[in-house]
């Protein structure tokens, strides 16, 4: 890393990282316990995960806006030794951070089939429904300030995750068109001009 320059992830990338892991294996554990009566019956774990599905999107979309728009507000510039991270590496290593949690939810969303038949699965994809509704909604916040929010690679927890929480003291903002990742985190569809 050039002297006094920052590795940067983007912000909208580390949120959405989860998103897929979680709604795949959720829908897997509910694809996989729906033919499992359970205690409750089938009726009655696809309602009451259909619920939980709602919940959780609900709650992980919204949840810390406030900490992410007070760090957004008071976000500088990125300055022109800061290393910009691929949208590859920040999604791996969140990945690889999180697989034994993954793996751990996933067991247990399959256990879960025996008393509630798909309910547990169904909570999990709706996680992941929220990681991508809240990296779409930081995506619309980058788009409306015309610049990308990147934190500080250090900052982060040791798992590669958490780009709002105590340890973070603030972001760097760069012009949109910066890193491979559109805004909300998404790969580009064609390459940026700069």
């Amino acid at each position: 890393m050039a002297r006094g320059g920052q590795g940067l992830a983007r912000v909208a990338v580390v949120v959405r990282a989860g998103a897929a892991p979680l709604w795949w294996l959720g829908v897997l554990a509910a694809g996989i316990g729906l033919p499992v009566p359970g205690l409750t019956g089938r009726r009655i774990g696809v309602l009451a995960g259909a619920a939980l599905f709602l919940v959780a999107a609900a709650v992980v979309a919204c949840v810390r806006r406030k900490r992410y728009t007070a760090l957004a507000g008071s976000a500088a510039r990125a300055g022109k030794h800061d290393v910009l991270q691929d949208r590859a590496v920040t999604v791996r290593n969140w990945r690889r951070g999180h697989r034994w949690w993954l793996l751990l939810a996933f067991l247990a969303a399959l256990a879960a089939t025996f008393a509630v038949p798909a309910a547990a699965g169904l909570l999990m994809a709706g996680c992941g429904v929220g990681l991508w509704l809240k990296s779409a909604w930081i995506g619309r916040r980058e788009q409306a300030g015309d610049a990308l929010l990147w934190v500080r690679v250090d900052w982060l927890a040791p798992d590669a995750g958490r780009p709002a929480g105590k340890t973070v003291k603030a972001y760097r903002s760069t012009g949109i068109a910066a890193g491979d990742a559109a805004p909300g985190g998404a790969r580009r569809k064609t390459p940026a001009l700069v």
